[in-house]
């Protein structure tokens, strides 16, 4: 089992940028790829970025490549997510998620509870 915790939400402006936290628990955990989701309200839940296990490969989203970066500390159970140059369609709630190497959801088993990130003047 694996339980993810995220942290680092809150407002920023439109060209700021915003770093994210997500803490995993379990001994498992550097076994597993992780991913950043996001999901706007009425929207469906996007795929952003995913980490392979031992960090070694990343997978972008078009519309966050360039802007995002992924990164894990397998040492700390953590993986980061630093957004730059944020733009108010980037507003959502963002999700961590712990599975397969993947950019599709159905392979991830894992979930953290959200964090609301909210870009406005």
């Amino acid at each position: 089992q694996v339980q993810l915790v995220e942290s680092g939400g809150g407002l920023v402006q439109p060209g700021g940028s915003l770093g994210l936290s997500c803490a995993a628990s379990g001994r498992t955990f550097s076994s597993y790829a992780t991913a950043w989701f996001r999901q706007a309200p009425g929207k469906e839940r996007e795929f952003l970025v995913s980490i392979e296990a031992s960090g070694t490969s990343t997978a972008y989203a078009d519309s966050v490549k360039g802007r995002f970066t992924i990164s894990r500390d397998n040492a700390k159970n953590t993986v980061y997510l630093q957004m730059n140059n944020l733009k108010p369609e980037d507003t959502a709630i963002y999700y961590c998620a712990a599975g397969g190497f993947s950019t599709k959801r159905f392979t991830y088993n894992y979930w953290g509870q959200g964090t609301q990130v909210t870009v406005s003047s």
